[in-house]
């Protein structure tokens, strides 16, 4: 990682130069003939192209810098094995190196990770109640939804509660030029008989009445989206027995929610 290490520190990306087609090939014929200066032109000369790159990422990273760190070890390695001899223009080969350095390093960073089935589910789940909704003029409850798509309420609670994003509790929500206000200043303990809390809590009960293995497969397939195979490599059991556990705890969670 060392090696792709860019520091930017004291630089005006403003002022950043942007180099034609005819300094990039001579740049990269220099490079390849061994000029020492050449790749570190080539760099300072398209990191606008990383920074153009970047604005589609401005609301999917807290730390910017990071991702322009990450966008540089893109753009070097495409610097590094960048063929003249192809006849294409640099930044068409560069951009899709760059695009997956930020994209696979949101993905491993990212603490929380949804398996697509769950969130097909919650598309499912959504789509039913908006259309359900329409044709009965009526709020619809988590348990109907479950019914009609025939899986358990609390599959649904986890499947709708994954595509929320996550908000930090700092997160301020108000500022008037005086004292900020943040979000948990908001956060109070208010008590609800809704569908949605009852269920939420019988499942939370119903999920700390199970032994912590079997925790572990409904968290590791029903969240992180792994497969039974997987998991049996983990735990060091067959997968016949990672499917037993799995449906003894869907079972046991049925039986409490009926």
């Amino acid at each position: 990682m060392a090696k792709y290490k860019v520091e930017i520190s004291g630089i005006n990306t403003n002022d950043l130069k942007v180099l034609s087609q005819k300094e990039m090939q001579e740049l990269f014929k220099k490079m390849h003939s061994g000029d020492p200066f050449a790749r570190d032109q080539l760099v300072e000369g398209n990191l606008k192209l990383v920074l153009s790159i970047l604005k589609k990422f401005t609301n999917k990273s807290d730390n910017m810098d990071d991702l322009f760190q990450i966008g540089c070890v893109g753009l070097l390695k495409a610097i590094d094995n960048f063929d003249l001899s192809h006849e294409v223009k640099f930044s068409t080969y560069a951009v899709p190196m760059i695009l997956g350095e930020v994209r696979r390093y949101i993905r491993d960073n990212n603490s929380i990770r949804v398996s697509r089935s769950l969130k097909d589910l919650a598309y499912k789940a959504l789509r039913l109640k908006e259309e359900l909704m329409h044709n009965t003029n009526q709020n619809i409850s988590i348990e109907k939804i479950a019914k009609e798509l025939n899986v358990a309420p609390y599959e649904i609670v986890i499947a709708l509660e994954s595509l929320k994003e996550p908000v930090s509790m700092f997160e301020p929500i108000y500022n008037d030029g005086g004292d900020t206000i943040y979000l948990y200043d908001q956060i109070e303990d208010k008590k609800t008989n809704s569908d949605e809390f009852s269920t939420r809590l019988a499942i939370e009960s119903a999920i700390d009445d199970l032994d912590k293995r079997e925790q572990f497969i409904l968290d590791e397939r029903f969240v992180i989206g792994k497969t039974q195979m997987e998991i049996a490599e983990e735990l060091n059991i067959s997968q016949a027995q990672v499917s037993r556990l799995e449906k003894g705890a869907i079972k046991q969670l049925k039986k409490v929610l009926k």
